[in-house]
């Protein structure tokens, strides 16, 4: 089954998994294949849809990412997730958050295309990033968010200040680094520098209102220390919850919060 809707939206290579349930293949603007899976509400019939999207290294079928669909679906919302270009089984390269708000485009519209009213979006660490600057460059198109949650989102590019943070720049830009990615993470890395560089998270808040914005943080995130979060509140409008105890993006969130998040998306 395939089909071709407005705007340089694809689908094709559609499968039933579960009643209600679609795997999918979709083409985004520059014509990149991108996984994703949308499942219906496990509780109820709603207008929302929530858009999950992963951390670098992550994919649609991680079990952090599937725990977290799992929970949204029971707190009211039909939920997409998806893997970036480079992760799973999507095609592209990753180009770490740049071309990334182009996947994340063409998972909206395909949650409007199931005839959803409202669509918000949650991001994990890189997805974090990639759901603020979609929400601030996609807002007058058929791929803008209704309400947006960024979840240890960085604030700024290129920041090195953390052991882990280190680790991952040897991986994005060393040949060796590059081959563990794809080889030890599944992960195919766009080895060309930005040209030019995206505008950053905490650039993007600014333009995101009036749409609803939530950041959350753990105080424990061992990549981005708290001046991230709040660097990232305090440059628009948006709520702001850090979360004692919790570590960093879809791996730390545990189910309490996730429901909490739910609800957030949900309603907000």
């Amino acid at each position: 089954m395939s089909s071709e809707g407005e705007g340089g939206f694809h689908m094709a290579d559609v499968s039933l998994i579960t009643p209600g349930s679609r795997r999918a293949m979709l083409r985004t603007d520059d014509d990149v294949r991108i996984e994703a899976v949308y499942e219906p509400s496990s509780v109820s019939v709603t207008d929302t849809a929530v858009v999950v999207a992963h951390g670098f290294t992550g994919s649609a079928d991680r079990p952090a990412v599937r725990r977290a669909a799992r929970v949204f679906g029971e707190r009211g919302a039909a939920v997409i997730t998806f893997s970036f270009r480079g992760h799973g089984a999507s095609g592209g390269l990753s180009t770490l958050g740049d071309r990334e708000v182009l996947d994340l485009a063409a998972a909206v519209r395909w949650a409007r295309e199931f005839g959803h009213a409202r669509v918000a979006t949650v991001g994990f660490s890189m997805g974090g990033s990639v759901v603020l600057r979609h929400a601030a460059l996609a807002r007058e198109t058929d791929g803008r968010a209704d309400a947006v949650a960024a979840v240890s989102a960085p604030a700024r590019w290129y920041y090195r200040g953390t052991a882990p943070m280190r680790r991952v720049h040897w991986v994005v830009t060393r040949p060796a680094g590059r081959l563990v990615g794809r080889y030890g993470f599944r992960t195919r890395i766009d080895r060309r520098a930005w040209d030019p560089v995206p505008l950053s998270p905490v650039e993007a808040v600014p333009l995101i209102a009036p749409t609803p914005l939530l950041i959350v943080h753990g105080d424990r995130d061992a990549y981005f220390p708290l001046d991230h979060p709040r660097m990232l509140a305090g440059a628009g409008e948006a709520e702001l919850w850090l979360e004692r105890g919790m570590g960093h993006a879809e791996n730390a969130a545990d189910e309490e919060l996730l429901a909490r998040l739910g609800d957030w998306l949900t309603r907000a």
